[in-house]
């Protein structure tokens, strides 16, 4: 993908999943992420800095949610499907973002939590949902 400079639509994050980086296909049909960074900061108020704090971040965590349509057939979609019922390491699998700018982040041991995939109304096409959950720190590769 090209550098992407200003703004960007949201279209032009990428998504891949599978059981190894060789293996690991875009998700077809997802329609919407979103993102969420936990941080853990640990702070406190040494009595040299009267009485202002101190912080040191120690600890982050990102989850990334998805939501779209049941694709049956496609390898990146069936791969997420086929975590639905699984625990363990067997929940587990690659997962690469590929930002607008070229930067692409990879867990090579991702949680994936399947949220749903297949309920709603009897006329609504079959959804797909799941969170991505890292699993220790990522490998993050610049855009060059």
């Amino acid at each position: 993908m090209a550098k992407a400079t200003n703004v960007y639509p949201v279209l032009d994050n990428k998504f891949k999943a599978g059981a190894a980086k060789e293996s690991a296909t875009v998700i077809a049909d997802m329609e919407q992420f979103s993102l969420s960074i936990s941080n853990g900061v640990e702070t406190w108020t040494p009595m040299d800095t009267e009485g202002w704090q101190r912080a040191l971040m120690t600890a982050k965590a990102i989850t990334i949610s998805m939501s779209g349509k049941r694709n049956i057939g496609d390898a990146g979609n069936d791969f997420v499907a086929g975590k639905v019922f699984k625990n363990g390491h067997d929940a587990e699998g690659y997962f690469e973002w590929e930002l607008p700018d070229g930067t692409t982040i990879v867990w090579t041991n991702a949680v994936f939590d399947v949220k749903n995939m297949g309920g709603g109304d009897s006329t609504n096409v079959a959804p797909l949902e799941f969170d991505v959950i890292s699993n220790g720190k990522p490998t993050v590769t610049p855009a060059l």
